[in-house]
């Protein structure tokens, strides 16, 4: 009641007054005031400065990423002409990921590549990175990293080319940076070998460039599973960063998902129940499916399934959940 409101205020109010440091509050309200400066003047590289900053927590990347589209912001897959060590801003509307952020791929080659670039200019073509770089930490391993995430788009090649070949590759990579530093026996200085690769190759499906960018850089890039059902998710009008926002428990939702991590354990009776991990294109949310259900849909609640959900919202422990009760494949 507006009373009972009235005589907690009371109470609060003279506490207030010496009860919390004011010094210490005047700071952080400087540093917000700053914070909101930043993000209303500078969006793009404020945004690459806290991506740089939480790059190793994928689920706060997540977030940032799709703060970054809200705000009319592309963030681009890491590139070999174009990115830094960290996130990079590249234009006034675009942010590169940084090489460093692809798993796999150690500081030593990153730098090599970032110095060379910067010693002789971008590389103009596949043959002209590999014989540039003569890093002995450019090996399968780090190779296959960059052509799964994106990093070599720019050079005209397709990933399914480069990945169908890439014993080509390192075995050029080999013989071009052997014979870089000799000179012929009169003088002129020897030619890089060749790089042939053939052409007819069948591109990547786009559901395999999404799963190795998911696997490289922690989240998607280029796209995301549930684009091709867009038309669902706008019947549906409900998002994952939605029902967390409004924290209604018991609230019934239907909307599509991708299950990401599904765990199974027994319950007390000997039956199979399941929790499991699941987003969209705005957030992801911890869900319960109990037996019934588990035993009905079982070879479909996989990792990388997408699928309609319907469900209530449960609130435990301070954390947003989900109970479903129905789903349907998509």
């Amino acid at each position: 009641s507006k009373q009972l409101a009235e005589k907690l205020w009371e109470l609060i109010e003279p506490f207030a007054a010496y009860g919390f440091n004011k010094a210490h509050a005047a700071s952080y309200g400087k540093v917000a005031y700053q914070t909101a400066y930043m993000k209303a003047n500078y969006p793009v590289e404020y945004l690459a400065a806290i991506l740089t900053a939480d790059s190793g927590d994928t689920d706060k990347i997540s977030i940032f990423v799709n703060e970054a589209k809200r705000m009319g912001i592309k963030v681009l897959p890491p590139d070999i002409n174009e990115s830094g060590t960290d996130f990079t801003v590249v234009s006034n509307d675009a942010i590169r990921f940084g090489l460093s952020s692809i798993k796999n791929f150690g500081d030593g080659i990153s730098e090599s590549i970032i110095t060379e670039r910067k010693t002789h200019g971008t590389y103009k073509t596949l043959s002209d990175f590999l014989s540039r770089i003569g890093s002995k930490n450019l090996n399968r391993k780090s190779l296959e990293s960059l052509i799964k995430c994106g990093a070599l788009d720019s050079l005209n090649n397709s990933r399914g080319t480069l990945i169908n070949n890439i014993e080509t590759l390192l075995s050029y990579h080999r013989e071009a940076t052997a014979s870089a530093p000799q000179d012929s026996l009169f003088g002129a200085i020897a030619q890089p070998p060749t790089l042939q690769l053939p052409t007819n190759n069948k591109p990547v499906p786009l559901i395999d460039k999404l799963s190795w960018e998911k696997e490289l850089l922690g989240i998607y890039v280029s796209g995301h599973p549930l684009d091709a059902h867009t038309a669902i998710a706008k019947k549906a009008a409900l998002t994952i960063a939605k029902i967390k926002e409004e924290r209604q428990s018991g609230m019934l939702v239907i909307l599509p998902v991708l299950v990401t991590v599904v765990r199974t354990l027994l319950t007390k009776s000997g039956e199979k129940m399941a929790f499991i991990t699941v987003e969209d294109t705005t957030d992801s949310i911890e869900a319960v499916i109990f037996p019934k259900l588990l035993k009905e849909h079982a070879s479909i609640i996989i990792p990388g399934a997408c699928m309609l959900a319907k469900g209530k919202v449960s609130i435990r422990n301070g954390e947003v959940t989900l109970a479903i009760e129905e789903l349907k494949p998509l």
